[in-house]
């Protein structure tokens, strides 16, 4: 027994711990959660601040390093000695076979750092700086951790700028649907009746289309000359509106379940407001499940996006994401030739499985009394 509970014991005093605490100690539990949840705080930090951790600005272009290989990082030079982080300079052949353009690393030496100086951005639109996180030592270096793509930009550099993207896009895609279906779900399950009927034959509706299908229907029918921004937002709120159904079923049974509860009615006889009863009291009671149903949506937010901006009907060039970074990989001769392209779907592979591990998580700690 511990110091703390024999002077709990002593005292006659006891921690008593909320439902949030223990979601939490239950939460500590999943370990593939606990690994999750670090490795998404650290990919939201990164891509929010790219313009730091990216080597590269993502529209430069590096002329005479056209579908170049990723640079392998070294710390000792060809005779064996130790001379510290650094790549060697890729340099253009020929291949005798093929005759194609091939880079091999030549002798020469890019050293590498941290905390380096190179080309100039303006930092979250605030203030202009040139500081990057890692990248060459001395200006100028050609340095492409993951390679570059067909017009000579660092594919390293437009994945963390494409992140920012894709994961800001799940945010705002679910910020959306959160309240669509909290509003209508709570709607359908503290009313009832006529309101309730019409709100489940809409849902059905809704879920009987084919999701991706519908998505392309109604991606395809934003007009071409709308702005990046423009584009944004609209298939932010395509994606909520097909999205919102499945939160609003949730909430509907959790409300049918509790409306009747003695704190519900003291709360319409202290003369509380329909929007009230449903805000203050209702929908605070299971919280926790809403918050599991929004996390288990983000993966399949950051699909629908990419898939479709893949095809061509969602965000498209100039705007940076990790669907239109893949729309290079869709003949087989850049997957034969340039299977470095195909990065930013590893990236999209681990995104969704921590979400989905993050969710499990979340999952098994939403009732921690099990």
């Amino acid at each position: 027994m511990s110091a703390r509970k024999r002077r709990q014991q002593q005292d006659g005093t006891y921690e008593v711990a909320g439902q949030w605490k223990l979601m939490w100690w239950k939460f500590k539990k999943h370990r593939l959660a606990m690994i999750a949840l670090p490795i998404i705080v650290i990919m939201y930090t990164i891509t929010m601040f790219c313009e730091f951790f990216a080597p590269a600005l993502p529209l430069s272009r590096f002329r005479d390093f056209k579908d170049c290989p990723p640079s392998a990082i070294r710390l000792r030079d060809a005779d064996g000695n130790f001379v510290g982080l650094h790549v060697r300079l890729k340099e253009s052949v020929r291949d005798p076979v093929t005759f194609r353009k091939v880079f091999a690393d030549s002798d020469q030496i890019i050293k590498l750092g941290f905390f380096v100086h190179g080309e100039p951005y303006r930092f979250l639109g605030l203030f202009d700086s040139d500081l990057r996180f890692f990248g060459p030592v001395e200006k100028g270096g050609e340095f492409f951790l993951m390679g570059t793509d067909s017009l000579g930009r660092d594919l390293y550099s437009r994945i963390l700028f494409g992140g920012r993207i894709s994961l800001s896009f799940a945010l705002v895609s679910i910020a959306f649907t959160f309240f669509i279906g909290l509003t209508l779900g709570g709607i359908s399950g503290y009313l009832g009746g006529f309101a309730d009927t019409i709100i489940q034959r809409m849902i059905d509706l809704i879920m009987s289309i084919p999701g991706i299908p519908l998505w392309m229907a109604l991606a395809a029918a934003l007009p071409t000359t709308m702005s990046s921004l423009g584009k944004y937002l609209w298939m932010s709120i395509i994606m909520s509106l097909i999205g919102w159904t499945g939160l609003a079923r949730v909430v509907r049974g959790k409300i049918l379940s509790l409306r009747e509860e003695d704190f519900v009615i003291a709360a319409r006889l202290s003369g509380a407001s329909h929007g009230r009863v449903i805000g203050r009291h209702l929908l605070p009671s299971f919280m926790s499940y809403i918050i599991v149903s929004i996390t288990a949506s983000i993966p399949g937010t950051i699909l629908g996006e990419t898939a479709l901006s893949f095809l061509g009907l969602g965000l498209q060039a100039p705007t940076i994401s990790w669907g239109t970074l893949l729309q290079d990989t869709q003949t087989v001769e850049a997957l034969a030739l340039q299977p470095w392209l195909l990065w930013p779907a590893f990236f999209i592979i681990v995104t969704v499985l921590m979400f989905n591990f993050a969710g499990d998580g979340l999952r098994d700690a939403a009732d921690p009394y099990k």
